[in-house]
């Protein structure tokens, strides 16, 4: 196969993956978004880079958003919430970032393939996306693309469109987004 076949059949599976997941879950993560005092977003590996971009997009539309771990980050408090990353849910760094934040108060929600983790079940809100988890004979969709990758491209494809609404509930464009960009640069 070609590498043009391979990007046309991973297309097709990020256009799958945007039916598979719930309007209800996104529009509930976008009002919990615009409620809370401050954002913490955690992920490993390639799934923690999808979630510095969306900390970046937070931020470019006002929010106060922070990458848990970097050393500006703020406390967590009770009316916070926590939105963490993890395509297996099992992630040990995570789960218990997962567990300290549940004894702390606020919101916790996790984007995951597996709901019925760990992480899941310290959660407050889930949001399934679809994708192979590491034993894969537990998934319930198959992608042709190695380890995760199918999950942490629909993770950024997902959090873009969590911007977009957010814009939309806000009022806002790219212009005056671009007030927020960085100019250090």
């Amino acid at each position: 196969m070609q590498t043009t076949n391979f990007m046309e059949t991973i297309l097709d599976e990020l256009q799958m993956a945007a039916g598979y997941i719930s309007n209800q879950e996104a529009e509930e993560l976008v009002n919990k978004i615009l409620e809370s005092k401050k954002i913490f977003v955690a992920g490993a590996g390639r799934s923690g880079l999808m979630a510095r971009s969306f900390v970046m997009r937070l931020m470019h539309v006002g929010l106060e958003a922070y990458v848990v771990g970097e050393t500006v980050t703020p406390n967590f408090e009770n009316k916070d919430t926590l939105i963490i990353c993890s395509g297996s849910g099992e992630t040990k760094s995570l789960v218990s970032i997962a567990e300290k934040a549940k004894n702390i108060g606020g919101t916790i929600v996790v984007i995951t393939t597996s709901p019925e983790s760990r992480i899941g079940q310290l959660a407050d809100r889930t949001i399934k996306m679809p994708g192979s988890p590491k034993d894969q004979a537990k998934g319930d969709y198959r992608t042709i693309q190695p380890m995760g990758s199918l999950f942490e491209q629909t993770l950024l494809l997902f959090y873009d469109a969590t911007i977009l609404r957010i814009m939309d509930k806000k009022e806002l464009d790219t212009t005056k987004m671009y007030g927020k960009h960085a100019n250090l640069e």
